[in-house]
């Protein structure tokens, strides 16, 4: 049964339950749902990198902090569908846009609906990230031919303002709703690592699970090191096995959501992933790189999934313009 109503304190008695337990629970409502043995691909491009003038604690990308990355301008349509080509011939099924933006303006609309048309086009499922959207934006991107959009709420309520003071947790979650109203999937998860407690990891997770429907795809990010940013001088390493009970909890309270193992995975041993797959994860982003921070090379990922008689999903059918 898929609930909206989880309470705190029924996700704490989840989240302590003894570790066999945990998981054989988290197995269980991820086999009613899924097939435990497939694993979902999708691939990460910055389309228009730096220079973003929210504040946000964790981002190399902020104007705010000093990390040495530059802004660039917007990816020309082109240069994004020959990156969609490579992410496909990879394995890729899924191709995600991220813009460095607080919100596009309609400039650059016509762009970004070339680039949703062009990638839907070689048969990838679209995803684009570009910060808060207007209705007409959602609008336009929707009849492109955008399946996802991501947002991230990034962490609890009560611990958003130590992230960010541009932006409120309400803004974000505005947002997730304009998307959902205009008929895109969302993409919406968080960030584990920065600072927070363990009360404000269960609470991104209730949050998320007690929006009118669940997202339809769950990012669990472990926070990278970024010099330069706020959030490196309170940052605290994620305990193995605590990011493993995180995941269950996501699949327990969001049993139909994909639950995808995001930033942060090039740290992870293939023992730790393959735990958080036994938890409920099923995708990974594939490719070298995320928007500014490293991932597994493709020939790990293939290696770990063979070891664990596990495969990749079948691409998803979808019409294919002829080229």
């Amino acid at each position: 049964m898929i609930r909206t109503d989880w309470t705190m304190a029924e996700a704490w008695a989840i989240h302590a339950l003894p570790f066999p337990d945990l998981l054989h629970r988290a197995q269980t409502t991820h086999r009613a749902h899924f097939d435990p043995n497939v694993i979902e691909t999708a691939s990460l491009l910055s389309i228009k990198t730096g220079g973003c003038p929210e504040d946000c604690g964790y981002c190399s990308q902020s104007a705010h902090h000093d990390t040495g990355v530059k802004a660039t301008k917007l990816m020309g349509a082109d240069e994004v569908l020959a990156a969609a080509r490579r992410a496909k011939a990879a394995g890729a099924q899924r191709f995600c846009m991220g813009a460095a933006w607080r919100s596009p303006k309609d400039r650059d609309m016509d762009r970004l609906c070339d680039m949703v048309q062009g990638v839907a086009g070689l048969g990838l499922e679209t995803c684009m990230t570009l910060g808060m959207l207007s209705p007409d934006q959602v609008k336009r991107l929707k009849a492109a031919g955008l399946d996802f959009y991501n947002h991230n709420i990034d962490t609890s309520p009560g611990y958003y303002p130590q992230i960010a003071s541009t932006r409120t947790m309400e803004d974000r979650l505005q947002t997730v709703e304009a998307v959902r109203r205009g008929g895109i999937k969302v993409c919406c998860g968080g960030i584990l690592g920065m600072g927070e407690a363990e009360e404000d990891r269960i609470a991104l997770l209730v949050t998320l699970a007690t929006l009118p429907a669940h997202p339809e795809s769950v990012p669990v990010n472990l926070w990278n090191e970024v010099e330069g940013v706020p959030v490196q001088d309170r940052a605290t390493p994620v305990d193995p096995f605590a990011l493993v009970r995180i995941v269950a909890l996501a699949r327990i309270l969001m049993p139909a959501s994909v639950v995808r193992l995001s930033a942060g995975r090039s740290g992870m041993s293939d023992e730790l992933q393959a735990l958080c797959f036994l938890a409920g994860a099923n995708s990974i982003f594939v490719g070298d790189q995320l928007l500014t921070t490293g991932n597994p090379a493709a020939w790990q990922d293939a290696d770990l999934l063979a070891r664990l008689g596990m495969h990749i999903a079948p691409a998803v059918a979808r019409q294919v313009a002829a080229e």
